[in-house]
């Protein structure tokens, strides 16, 4: 099962048993379980997709935290030609190591065919559009 889930303002794909590395969540210790509810897209193993419109309501993605970990450095290096300007500076970014334990469903009812059937019911061409002006 896949799904990609977005946290702020950046998405990341996921699926059972994978590592991820997002920037830092800083009250959060080694062990604790992290919930995200913000997916927008999801395929589960038998090859269904699901499409949010922006999001997908009743999966959450429950993850645990393996560590609070610093990326490797970023060097920057800024100059200036003719002058005798340079700096040097290294940056580490603080992040936060998540492991995916599992993608839970809250409703199994839904399928996704039936969104996608009450979704074109809903459009209705209006006066104009048929003939393509």
């Amino acid at each position: 099962m896949i799904a990609i889930f977005e946290n702020r303002g950046k998405q990341y794909k996921a699926k059972i048993g994978d590592f991820l590395k997002l920037p830092k969540l800083s009250e959060l210790k080694k062990n604790d379980s992290v919930t995200f509810d913000k997916v927008i897209f999801m395929k589960d193993d038998k090859g269904q997709t699901v499409i949010g419109s922006p999001l997908i309501s009743g999966i959450q993605i429950i993850c645990q935290v393996i560590e609070q970990i610093k990326d490797k450095k970023i060097i920057v290096f800024k100059k200036k030609r003719r002058h005798n300007y340079r700096r040097k500076i290294g940056h580490r970014q603080d992040l936060t190591l998540l492991k995916i334990k599992e993608i839970k469903i809250a409703n199994q009812s839904t399928s996704p065919e039936k969104k996608l059937s009450s979704s074109q019911n809903k459009v209705t061409p209006t006066k104009g559009e048929s003939n393509g002006s």
